[in-house]
């Protein structure tokens, strides 16, 4: 199929350096973010495939900011891998396809942001961990994910979505919300909003480590959870880490606390029966071994020693965002 959702594909993907014959092109469900576009092209008689995707630039207001991040993380990500073992990079690391101009992305006439990847076959994805072996292969691999970019320096990456862990802000807007009570709903919510105000050293906590020069500023991914890691689906290995769009300077207990978060509950983060949210020791224990088998390479004491708050804190962050959009509405 040539034309999905009103697009173009072939005329689309032909924007890209790409010297295959256009086969065909559909919708790819996975993902709520960006649209995506799974493009089967033959070169020589053997098919190949293609990510594309439409950047959300509602989601992310600065696309070029993002694809220049994503183009320099990817960049890195392939040296670093390349001087480690060169076998099948394109699998190890996600592999940008450049315009004909030689730009990481593609604007259309109406505005559109337009990107393609090699698209990384024999791998699958999974929601929640259900081993907590796997727990340590993610801790592992995203732990390695900083490793090798710990040597490209922050200030090099630009800030996609300012503050997007600073939960003082989030406190903030929890209070104008409160105040607002545009929906009506703040009577019903009191007591939740009167345990996020208990919790307000928490809420800064890792802000005001940083802030005595304890916790440096390093690059960090922002969204680690297991949908974002491919397995290669004959040995069940970690083979890549995907969803770059979010990669920033931050801490490295953003990474960590948020895997903590969804790598140690068995649910759902909107799971409605309670009685099933709990955090699985076990899993924990495999994450933290995973994680600083490649982290604590470069990780200083105060760093090491602020891991295990860092779920707490990235969680009470989130919860506090979720109410307030509750109380919005």
């Amino acid at each position: 199929m040539t034309e999905v959702n009103g697009f173009n594909l072939e005329k689309l993907i032909c924007q890209f350096q790409i010297v295959a014959e256009f086969v065909e092109g559909h919708a790819w469900t996975k993902g709520h973010i960006n649209d995506t576009y799974i493009i089967t092209c033959r070169q020589g008689g053997t098919p190949i495939r293609y990510i594309l995707q439409r950047i959300n630039h509602h989601v992310f207001p600065y696309p070029e900011l993002v694809m220049q991040n994503v183009k320099l993380t990817t960049e890195h990500l392939r040296k670093k891998i390349g001087a480690e073992d060169s076998h099948d990079l394109t699998r190890r690391t996600m592999t940008l396809v450049p315009t004909r101009g030689g730009a990481p992305y593609y604007r259309d006439r109406d505005g559109n942001y337009w990107r393609a990847y090699v698209f990384i076959e024999r791998v699958t994805s999974m929601h929640v961990a259900v081993l907590p072996a796997q727990a340590g292969q993610v801790g592992r691999a995203f732990g390695l994910f900083q490793k090798r970019l710990a040597d490209l320096s922050p200030e090099k990456v630009q800030e996609t979505i300012p503050d997007f862990h600073n939960g003082l802000l989030r406190v903030e807007a929890l209070e104008k919300a409160v105040a607002a009570d545009s929906a009506g709903r703040v009577a019903g919510a009191q007591a939740a909003i009167d345990f996020c105000r208990q919790q307000r050293g928490l809420v800064s906590l890792l802000l005001d480590a940083q802030a005595r020069g304890e916790l440096p500023l390093r690059i960090t991914h922002n969204d680690t959870k297991i949908d974002n890691v491919l397995f290669d689906c004959d040995s069940g290995e970690v083979v890549c880490i995907v969803d770059l769009d979010t990669v920033m300077p931050g801490l490295a207990h953003y990474d960590f606390g948020d895997m903590m978060r969804t790598l140690t509950s068995p649910t759902d983060e909107d799971e409605r029966d309670l009685a099933k949210v709990t955090m699985r020791m076990d899993y924990f224990e495999e994450l933290a071994k995973g994680y600083l088998a490649e982290a604590g390479e470069f990780l200083s004491q105060a760093e090491r020693g602020h891991l295990a708050i860092s779920g707490k804190v990235i969680t009470l962050i989130l919860g506090i965002r979720f109410l307030t959009d509750h109380l919005n509405g």
